[in-house]
């Protein structure tokens, strides 16, 4: 039975990824830790994480048919791609974002690997961070690498720079064994993130940046403002401080870091309207965040970097069709000390905005 599944790994090859066969359950241990994750509320305003937490890994009790798994893994350490010309290019974005969304790619490659599976006359399905299943517990599982403290799957070849897959199929696969942790005593991703989210049980996505400026639409936490800096789109310190990233490079078949996707140009996000920000960013991870957040990171970023650009775009913010924006601006507006804005700002807005707004002035001060 072995045979189909090693002609299915060699077709995952030939599409460039990196092929490691995982058991049909992850290590022992994993499921528990993640409840317990789970009712401690780290997963905060992310609900979707909570439904199905036996399925995730336990995928039998949907697809009684699963016997064995394949990982795809996709190296992702683009090298960063120098700022464009001109606009205005404050902002940081997660590496993993500097290319088209990879979740509609790697999906196209796993309905052709489900397909050649029929052909081999099994049963496949794969998943890309869409379903009820637990990614990086199954790569760990396969034996070819760990879970870092920052809760991301290590391999000595890719670091943690990977996209992640699994395509679950009918055939047993060999056992495994549990890849030592090569983290060895460090701490660097614990004492660098800069909220402090890393603990004994993983990521607390309370404290997360990349949970705030990527999941999260409303108003954000004032305290997060001044540690946000200049991340537009998720955080990477976990990433670039670990020293397994010091020697991954390159990308799966060929990929190039897009420069306006790494260093996009804040006034233009601000100017765009739904439906233009739509167009432009369309498959890319921008797009799962929204204009108007992406509009309300934009202008905290700006505030953190330079208040006299924020006094370029604080007139067409201030007049943004979204409460979202008007209220980020008139907080980042009073921040820089341009206080004029305030009141009028202020008068126009419903409630929740209003308070949202006094309690800036008091902790802006």
């Amino acid at each position: 039975m072995l045979e189909p599944l090693l002609q299915l790994s060699r077709a995952a090859r030939e599409r460039g990824f990196s092929v490691s066969l995982a058991p049909a359950k992850p290590l022992p241990g994993r499921a528990e830790a993640y409840q317990r994750w789970l009712d401690s509320g780290m997963n905060a305003g992310m609900a979707y994480l909570a439904r199905n937490p036996l399925v995730r890994y336990d995928p039998r009790r949907r697809f009684p048919w699963f016997a064995g798994a394949l990982l795809l893994a996709a190296p992702y350490a683009f090298a960063e791609p120098p700022k464009p010309a001109g606009g205005l290019r404050l902002g940081r974005v997660a590496r993993y974002a500097w290319v088209r969304d990879y979740h509609e790619w790697m999906a196209v490659e796993l309905r052709r690997l489900e397909e050649e599976c029929a052909l081999l006359g099994g049963i496949c399905k794969g998943y890309v961070d869409h379903g009820p299943i637990a990614e990086r517990a199954f790569a760990e599982a396969a034996g070819a690498g760990w879970i870092g403290r920052n809760g991301l799957y290590l391999t000595h070849a890719a670091g943690s720079y990977q996209y992640l897959a699994v395509l679950l199929t009918s055939w047993p696969a060999p056992p495994t064994r549990p890849h030592p942790n090569r983290c060895g005593s460090c701490r660097a991703c614990l004492t660098n993130c800069p909220t402090g989210a890393i603990g004994a049980q993983g990521v607390d996505a309370r404290l997360c940046l990349s949970y705030w400026n990527i999941e999260y639409r409303g108003l954000l936490p004032l305290r997060l403002w001044r540690p946000m800096g200049d991340r537009l789109f998720g955080c990477d310190d976990c990433q670039t401080v670990c020293p397994w990233n010091r020697k991954p490079n390159g990308a799966f078949a060929g990929m190039q870091a897009d420069a306006e996707l790494a260093w996009p140009d804040l006034r233009e996000i601000l100017s765009l309207s739904g439906r233009a920000f739509e167009k432009k960013y369309a498959h890319t991870a921008f797009l799962r965040t929204g204009r108007a957040a992406m509009a309300r990171n934009a202008l905290v970023v700006i505030s953190n970097s330079d208040c006299r650009a924020l006094q370029e775009v604080l007139p067409e913010a201030l007049d943004d069709a979204s409460p979202l924006v008007r209220t980020t601006a008139a907080a980042a507006a009073w921040r820089c000390g341009q206080k004029v804005h305030f009141a009028s700002t202020l008068k126009a807005l419903p409630e929740r905005e209003q308070r949202y707004l006094q309690r800036a002035s008091v902790f802006f001060g």
